[in-house]
């Protein structure tokens, strides 16, 4: 058995999950309402504020799909009730980020500033000129959106500048005097 898919799902208060018979789950909260459309073969049956999700066989097809099915309605059960952020930090000399209007623009040692703009569900905020904080109740989307903005100018391991995670450990390398 996945040991994800068997783990319940619960349900927190103010949250609303509708099914249908084509298992198309709408997840409803005080954030917002996310929508998706799972594999038909897994049933996923709501009692009072528990969620379980069973799958019809031990094929692979069945076993592969059973613990993404259940981690992708619970990030959506999540997503509705707290939300997610995912932090960013600029190191380097001359390196900002500053917020215009929606627009992110990014000054990472280019001859040109970059510019991100904010999708639907996403907002970006700046709290310093060297920190950006991506929020959502779209775990994907807010990830795809970080993932972006750090493929600018990743982190390099000689000096270790560019954009990280937040706590991303940047393993470090002598250059070539060190002995």
């Amino acid at each position: 058995m996945s040991r994800v898919g068997k783990k319940p799902i619960e349900v927190p208060t103010g949250v609303t999950v509708t099914i249908d018979e084509n298992n198309t789950v709408v997840v409803k909260g005080p954030k917002g309402e996310l929508t998706n459309s799972f594999n038909k073969d897994i049933k996923i049956e709501q009692n009072d504020n528990i969620i379980t999700l069973t799958r019809p066989s031990e094929s692979k097809e069945h076993r592969t799909i059973h613990g993404t099915t259940r981690a992708l309605l619970a990030n959506m059960v999540t997503g509705v009730s707290e939300g997610f952020t995912r932090g960013l930090e600029l190191v380097g000399v001359g390196y900002r980020a500053q917020l215009q209007g929606k627009k992110l623009v990014l000054n990472v040692g280019y001859s040109h500033p970059v510019e991100f703009e904010a999708e639907d569900g996403v907002e970006i905020e700046v709290p310093s000129n060297t920190k950006i904080i991506v929020k959502g109740i779209n775990k994907e989307k807010v990830g795809a959106l970080a993932s972006n903005i750090r493929q600018v100018r990743p982190p390099e391991p000689y000096k270790g500048k560019g954009i990280r995670y937040e706590g991303e450990y940047v393993r470090r390398k002598e250059g070539k005097t060190g002995k």
